[in-house]
């Protein structure tokens, strides 16, 4: 197992040791160099463990520790520097090994370790041995640990059957308590669906009774509400129809009154307004005059032919306007729409208001604008300008409507003027005796 070569006796250079160094002592050995490292200088450290020459000796046993164990092994100069290092750091048990005889209370992995540095005489005998100590001490350790786990593994295995042995009986116990009250609750739970199948049947009987009734109250309330709208409708037309009575008898009359003083002022001025026109002379017709001919200088039918107007023509609403008593009635929204629909609602309003009075001033005719209420999103806040009268329909009631209303109430006879574009207004209105204009002709003279 040991090899001498070279040497005297009493050099240990020569062994080898012709087994791996065992784990402990080499730990050992990595402590003892990375102690003795720090005080060589750096010259002095072989070229591969001189980069760890600033490192602290627990981050070189931790880090270096591979290279210094082979820098020892392969550096017979390195490996005697550190052994005077390890001399001057231990020289009691430097001094026993070089003698030949280590403390025998000394740990053997550190004689082995201080040996394999130092190298005397028999240190391979010395690793050797130690290693062999550290392994019957490891395995006596393991064993004593083997023989303690066994105990505790018995110990605890006790425990356990004697704990699964009470858990087994308490179980059992238990088992048959819940056994017991299963058949309890069993009986119990068929009872209660007996019970609750009864309930049910009784719930049906009383849910069909409810039903019933519901039903029979749906009807009552239905004939009840039927007959209150009607008696309601009815008590409405008798309120409307007294009303109505009271008005009548209150302003009848002078409605009736104000009707045919309007109808005569009319007649009156169209009377006058003949006079004027045919320019009549205030003498009575002669029966020579009654003679249909043509006089020098008068206008012939051509002539007359000639001045007829288009519908189309501003002219024919002057024409219009000039009658007596005239009254133009504006569908306000359909001529502004006409006109300028890309204007605000609020915009247009008051550029036909400002042309209308402008225009009612011009001819002295009576002029009432109407839009419909429905376009507005609140009340309007609006002084009519001098000369327009200003209407907007109630909820409910259309513009066309109101204006139709408007027609109605004049007296036959009166010369009624409606601008709108709208047929149906425009035929209602003719059917009423008022003379339809277009919103075409009505912007063509505002403008």
């Amino acid at each position: 197992m040991v090899e001498t070569a070279g040497g005297g006796p009493g050099d240990g250079t020569a062994e080898v040791l012709d087994r791996p160094l065992p784990d402990g002592v080499r730990r050992r050995v990595v402590q003892i160099v990375a102690d003795g490292f720090g005080g060589l200088t750096v010259a002095e450290l072989p070229a591969q463990l001189r980069q760890y020459a600033r490192f602290t000796p627990t981050r070189r046993a931790k880090f270096a520790g591979n290279a210094m164990a082979a820098a020892l092994e392969t550096e017979p100069l390195f490996r005697q520097r550190i052994g005077e290092k390890f001399r001057e750091a231990q020289p009691e048990l430097s001094g026993a090994l070089d003698s030949g005889s280590p403390p025998p209370a000394a740990d053997p992995l550190d004689v082995a370790a201080a040996a394999y540095v130092l190298r005397p005489a028999g240190w391979v005998k010395l690793v050797t041995a130690a290693g062999e100590e550290a392994q019957r001490a490891d395995a006596e350790r393991a064993d004593e640990e083997s023989r303690a786990e066994l105990e505790r593994l018995r110990a605890e295995l006790d425990r356990s059957r004697e704990q699964t042995r009470t858990e087994t009986e308490r179980l059992r116990s238990e088992l048959e308590s819940a056994k017991r009250e299963a058949e309890v609750l069993h009986r119990k739970l068929r009872a209660a669906l007996s019970d609750v199948k009864r309930g049910e049947a009784a719930l049906r009987r009383v849910h069909g009774e409810i039903e019933a009734v519901r039903t029979e109250g749906a009807a009552q309330v239905s004939a009840a509400e039927s007959e209150s709208r009607r008696l309601k409708a009815r008590l409405g037309e008798a309120e409307a129809a007294l009303e109505a009575t009271r008005r009548a008898v209150r302003e009848g009359r002078s409605v009736e009154d104000m009707r045919v003083r309007l109808l005569l002022d009319t007649l009156l001025d169209a009377a006058q307004g003949l006079r004027r026109e045919l320019a009549l002379p205030p003498v009575s017709v002669r029966p020579a005059e009654t003679v249909d001919a043509v006089e020098p200088g008068r206008m012939t039918p051509k002539d007359i032919a000639a001045r007829a107007l288009s519908e189309n023509d501003p002219a024919i609403l002057d024409q219009l306007l000039a009658l007596p008593q005239a009254h133009l009635v504006v569908d306000g929204y359909n001529v502004t729409k006409t006109g300028y629909p890309q204007m605000p609602l609020e915009k247009q309003r008051l550029r036909l208001l400002g042309q209308l009075s402008a225009l009612a001033a011009q001819t002295g005719a009576e002029v009432t604008c109407v839009f419909d209420g429905a376009e507005l999103v609140a009340p309007v806040l609006l002084a009519p300008p001098r000369g327009v009268r200003v209407l907007f329909s109630k909820p409910g009631v259309t513009a066309d409507e109101l204006i139709r209303q408007l027609v109605r109430a004049e007296p036959p006879g009166r010369p009624v003027i409606v601008a709108s574009t709208d047929r149906e207004v425009a035929d209602g209105v003719a059917r009423a005796g008022a003379r339809p204009v277009a919103s075409a002709v009505l912007l063509k003279r505002l403008s």
